[in-house]
């Protein structure tokens, strides 16, 4: 394999007691056209993030309006609450390993996700993953951007009253005019605070933890002191039981679990980058991730369920559920908290991603802030919140195929850094043309390769359940795509990870690459 190859001297990077690599300063390649401030090593000075950081930063993402929905969306597909908990925290566990196998980077090298893509797809390459995660964070941005809004402004007309000028104003595209003017609010603060950098985004999280916890906990014993007890909800019985209907849903289900979190799972050394050690970011992220999606599923099942005994009928939109509340203090406080909630999983979720990788596809033009604005009004033109109507639509056809591709690529990355490089970098060779990641006009044929075999495994055979009456519940052809691939398409995440890991050892010849240079030292 001549193409991948090192070539030019090597320059001696220096390591510290926690195995952590640092460029020094004079290494760097300043005028290198796959090099800018935002995309530098992180100086190891700079890595300060602690365990409850990285906890605070899941817990931060993980408390959002969609994660409180999703178990209403698996109860809807005919779960009891008890499935649908199991379903969800299985997910979070299972894709909780890849993010420790890729997040292994940050904190050792100091890079974000498309710098280390770099490695395996090449410096022109890595641009595809980092595109594509980029525009699926675009998507989620508006989503949640929409849901931050619409907060706003169900609750500002909670306390503006019924019939007042704000709930009776006149529509602009089939909303209020009211609500638009709450979007656009939301939006303005979402960018005063990225403009801020990454350190703001830290402060937001470590703040907003606690609250968004104490808030949820809040909103329990609220319902439950209305209620009376719970129990209309978690008396209800599975529509599926344990048997082979139960089956069909649960694995498709559990890969759009896992899809819901798929997209960090590979742009995750954006923030471990920053991290102090490897201890920091391995338990901060496994005591942040799974436990607090499984814990928060369990509260909205609650809280649902007393809504159930008070109301007569399951609220499992938490702004929804304010809107009922009869003290102002509490209308405030629950608005207050869902802002929170929304803002921090937006900025931390869906912004910081696509700012370091339009970054990376133009690093002399694009830096940070420039690519975090970009991302934000991508976002709002593609409207995608209508995504979230439809349990069907959300959970297998958005989460099932954002899911597998995604999958797709985390297996190459883990592949490469794992299996390939056995956790080794050439980290000065990362931002440089000609080196051992330039394969062939900085394109890596053989990531391009694994990753179109498992994007056709893992979606190709995408398909849409029919009910009853023969009406298609989703966009794809009832047979799949691909009909003999059908049978792979509720494995889709699975599917495309492990079959791209396989392809790509295969393909790169399943060797240790050459000793790296900071290796010899």
């Amino acid at each position: 394999m001549t193409d991948t190859a090192p070539t030019g001297s090597p320059t001696v990077p220096s390591a510290d007691s926690e195995g952590r690599i640092e460029l020094a300063p004079e290494a760097f390649p300043a005028d290198s056209p796959f090099a800018n401030e935002d995309l530098r090593p992180v100086p190891l000075a700079e890595r300060r993030w602690t365990t409850y950081n990285f906890a605070a930063l899941w817990i931060g993402m993980a408390v959002n309006v969609p994660s409180w929905t999703l178990a209403a969306g698996l109860v809807a597909l005919g779960m009891d609450w008890k499935q649908s908990v199991l379903t969800i925290a299985l997910g979070n566990v299972i894709v909780l390993l890849p993010m420790l196998l890729t997040g292994h980077a940050g904190p050792k090298y100091g890079i974000p996700f498309p710098v280390l893509a770099r490695a395996s797809f090449g410096l022109r390459g890595a641009n595809l993953p980092a595109l594509l995660r980029g525009l699926v964070a675009c998507a989620w941005f508006g989503i949640q951007t929409w849901i931050g809004g619409q907060s706003i402004y169900f609750l500002a007309g909670k306390l503006a009253g019924a019939g007042s000028w704000w709930t009776d104003a006149g529509k602009v595209g089939g909303y209020p005019w009211t609500q638009w003017l709450c979007f656009l609010l939301f939006f303005a603060v979402e960018i005063v605070i990225i403009l801020r950098g990454m350190d703001a985004v830290r402060r937001l999280e470590n703040w907003a933890a606690p609250l968004m916890l104490a808030g949820a906990v809040a909103l329990l014993i609220w319902i439950a002191n209305k209620a009376g007890g719970f129990g209309p909800l978690l008396d209800q019985p599975s529509q599926l039981g344990w048997g082979a209907d139960f089956w069909k849903v649960f694995f498709p289900a559990l890969m759009g679990m896992i899809g819901f979190w798929s997209t960090l799972s590979l742009n995750i050394p954006d923030f471990t980058r920053f991290g102090a050690g490897q201890k920091a970011q391995v338990w901060g992220q496994s005591l942040g991730l799974p436990t607090t999606m499984a814990v928060f599923a369990l509260l909205s099942v609650l809280v649902t369920s007393g809504a159930q005994a008070v109301y007569g009928e399951p609220i499992w939109d938490p702004s929804q559920l304010a809107m009922r509340m009869d003290s102002t203090v509490g209308v405030l406080f629950a608005l207050f908290v869902l802002l929170l909630a929304t803002l921090s999983t937006n900025i931390a979720a869906n912004l910081v991603s696509p700012a370091y990788d339009l970054s990376n596809l133009a690093p002399k033009f694009i830096n940070f802030r420039t690519g975090a604005l970009i991302a934000c009004f991508v976002g709002v033109i593609i409207f995608p919140w209508k995504l979230i109507e439809n349990p069907d639509i959300y959970i297998f056809t958005w989460l099932g195929t954002v899911g597998g591709l995604l999958g797709t690529v985390a297996g190459i990355l883990i592949a490469d850094y794992w299996l390939i490089r056995r956790t080794h970098l050439d980290l000065r060779g990362l931002y440089t043309e000609g080196s051992r990641y330039w394969y062939g006009s900085g394109w890596n044929w053989r990531a391009l390769a694994a990753f179109a075999v498992g994007a056709v495994l893992a979606v190709g055979g995408s398909y849409s359940n029919v009910d009853a009456d023969g009406n298609k519940a989703g966009p794809f052809p009832a047979d799949g795509l691909i009909p003999f691939l059908k049978p792979l398409a509720d494995y889709g995440w699975a599917v495309g990870l492990a079959a791209s890991l396989l392809l790509y050892v295969v393909l790169m010849g399943g060797r240790e690459r050459e000793p790296q240079p900071q290796d010899a030292a």
